[in-house]
């Protein structure tokens, strides 16, 4: 019976957090509270003792609002979370905010509640330990054999990057996937049947899933055993979990219970229903602890065997051992800063091309590096020659084919880069990001070191119009915090956006042309400080800047030349990133660009929001705050001004000459 009273304490905690808070969401937690027991006491391998052992089972609460769940758990499996901070529940700088946070509270694989973003980190770190296991393990040696379980909802089940990741992750045959489905029918508006009536079992077999029915879903044993019989599946397995949203309370299957507080009087109901022996709120039996401890302890042993099996593994596999260690630290094992081949480049190239180029210089020496795209490969460049196809039948192939599949991808790149051991990348249009974004956004948010290669990045994407054209993208991104947001206007310059997105604790987005541009002789390194001196004026204060980033800086060096002739020294600062330079010293700013110069013009295919910062009240800027066209991409960058002869001249408009 003391596995049913800890089903109940996380049920009664739940409800009192909330209620303390007077703010959350109680009827999740209560209705999983079973799920939640089942899997991390009789199923799940981890050990609250090292929450980052690396052959751990993962735990995904993909049904972020029902953060209380996760926070209950934490704290009766020992992993530190005090009674103090349950009872500060949504509070500010607790342990225990509203949504589950990656990096803030120990134990929390990734952050959730955007829904549908945690299945699909689940499926990127599902297919992480596949191709680790597939790479690492030997006869006997299993190092690297471990599940990843998620618990997602009905809100999960109707958000397009569910269908996405699953559909996915049923093609690739992730069997050590395992998610469990609260299926409650309820949602914030009432019953799910106003709004979804498919028949998700269905769904998922076509998906190639396994399925299994749990009819009572707040019975712990009845759903252990589906977990049990889930492991023994060659295809990732749904577990569908018939509960009751906010089980034992008075609110037990309303809406009324998803998003508020149950009230005193119905809190006190709830107990009495459960049996639940304390009346004062945030007293928990002792023997509650005492059920969990062997689960705790158990996980210490699980990891003291996992240790020897390693030290055993790195006797009969040195080199294996090696590089397993150099997999898994943050710190890249070769000096590309002061590798010359590393930046070294010769005539015109488009940047996604100088992408491709530097990604397969990577490929050679970072063998951990893994990614793909959104089937735009051959277009983004982003394919690595040599490194083979994963697939269900090829587990070693570093090459990711997503499909056309956008926000799943960000969010399984996502997962892949939590899970631990790889470098992940990902890749699509640049106007396409939209479709990314939430797991863009997600990226940032957990501070993740995520390359995203974005290419087309302007109107020189030409014929195809102004729906592939991105005009307001790079305000977009650049207002995301944390976002390191590059477009380099050469070859060397994309070598410095990708060491930034190999180096930062960030996300990266590598803004690329498909149109080639020349190879300017000062470019560099020095692009890794977000803007710079590219070509300086002849006087050591110039009578005019010019700044641009990517294509357009190609405009401004010929504006310089023409400027040049009609006695106007001008400077050209290349702004690969915003972010990047805004870190720089005060002293290093003024120096590039000095406040006594007040004529200045910004250069961008692109909405002019975000350049204001840079060119003051007294400069301009030639951008394009409208949408593209369908034509040729030069005829294109003519018609919109974006010629030398045109900033030559909006330059000598600014001057009042």
């Amino acid at each position: 019976m003391n596995d049913q009273l800890v089903v109940n304490a996380i049920r009664v905690l739940s409800a009192e957090a909330v209620q303390q808070a007077n703010s959350g969401h109680p009827g999740m937690p209560m209705g999983a509270a079973a799920m939640g027991y089942a899997l991390w006491a009789k199923a799940m391998k981890h050990n609250p003792k090292d929450p980052k052992w690396p052959d751990r089972d993962r735990f995904v609460l993909s049904s972020g609002h029902g953060s209380m769940l996760m926070y209950s758990l934490l704290h009766f499996f020992g992993y530190g979370l005090p009674m103090d901070e349950i009872k500060r529940f949504r509070q500010f700088g607790s342990l225990t905010p509203g949504h589950p946070e990656y990096g803030h509270t120990v134990g929390v694989e990734t952050t959730t509640g955007p829904l549908g973003q945690g299945i699909a980190n689940a499926v990127g770190m599902a297919l992480a330990e596949s191709y680790l296991a597939a790479h690492f393990n030997r006869e006997n040696f299993p190092v690297v054999d471990h599940y990843t379980y998620c618990i997602l909802g009905d809100g999960c089940m109707m958000e397009g990057i569910s269908h996405e990741a699953c559909s996915l992750a049923g093609t690739l045959k992730l069997n050590k996937l395992i998610a469990l489905y609260d299926d409650n029918e309820i949602s914030i508006e009432g019953d799910t049947d106003i709004a979804f009536r498919e028949d998700v079992p269905a769904r998922f077999r076509a998906y190639g899933w396994n399925v299994i029915d749990v009819n009572n879903g707040n019975c712990y044993k009845e759903v252990a055993a589906a977990l049990a019989l889930a492991k023994d599946s060659d295809k990732p397995s749904l577990i569908v979990c018939h509960t009751a949203i906010g089980y034992g309370s008075p609110k037990e299957g309303k809406a009324s219970s998803h998003g508020e507080p149950l009230g005193v009087d119905n809190l006190a109901a709830s107990k009495k229903a459960l049996g639940w022996p304390c009346e004062e709120n945030f007293v928990i039996p002792d023997e509650v602890y005492e059920t969990t401890r062997p689960v705790i302890e158990a996980g210490e042993k699980a990891q003291a065997r996992w240790e020897a099996l390693f030290k055993e593994y790195a006797k009969a596999y040195p080199e294996l051992a090696k590089e397993w260690a150099e997999w898994h630290s943050e710190k890249l094992p070769v000096d590309l800063l002061n590798d010359e081949s590393f930046w070294s480049f010769s005539g015109k190239a488009a940047t996604r091309a100088a992408s491709g180029e530097v990604l397969n210089r990577l490929a050679e020496k970072l063998p951990n590096l893994i990614g793909g795209s959104a089937d735009l490969a051959p277009s983004n460049k982003s394919n690595m020659k040599g490194r083979g196809d994963f697939s269900a039948e090829n587990r070693t192939g570093a090459n990711l084919h997503f499909g056309v599949r956008e926000h799943a991808m960000a969010a399984m790149t996502n997962g892949m880069a939590l899970h631990g051991g790889l470098r992940p990348y990902c890749a699509t249009f640049f106007v396409f990001s939209d479709y990314m974004k939430n797991a863009m956004r997600m990226s940032s948010i957990m501070n993740l070191t995520v390359p995203y290669i974005l290419t087309h990045d302007s109107i020189g994407v030409g014929e195809d119009g102004p729906t592939h054209q991105p005009i307001e993208h790079l305000a977009g991104l650049r207002a995301i915090p944390g976002m390191i947001v590059f477009r380099p206007a050469d070859s060397k310059e994309t070598a410095a956006g990708w060491y930034a997105a190999l180096t930062e604790k960030h996300p990266v987005a590598l803004v690329l042309t498909r149109q080639d541009l020349p190879l300017y002789e000062h470019s560099g390194k020095e692009a890794l400080k977000g803007g710079y001196i590219l070509s300086d004026s002849q006087k050591a204060t110039p009578d005019l800047l010019l700044m641009a980033s990517g294509s357009e800086v190609e405009q401004c060096m010929q504006a310089q030349a023409l400027l040049r002739e009609k006695g106007v020294d001008a400077r050209v600062i290349s702004m690969p990133s915003f972010e990047l330079f805004d870190r720089q010293s005060e002293e290093y700013k003024e120096s590039v660009m000095p406040k006594a110069v007040r004529a200045r013009l910004a250069v961008e295919a692109a909405s002019s929001f975000g350049w204001h910062k840079y060119v003051g009240l007294d400069g301009a800027t030639v951008t394009l705050d409208h949408f593209g066209a369908s034509a040729p991409a030069k005829e294109l960058f003519t018609r919109f001004g974006f010629t030398g002869e045109n900033v030559c001249a909006q330059a000598l408009k600014l001057l009042g000459k």
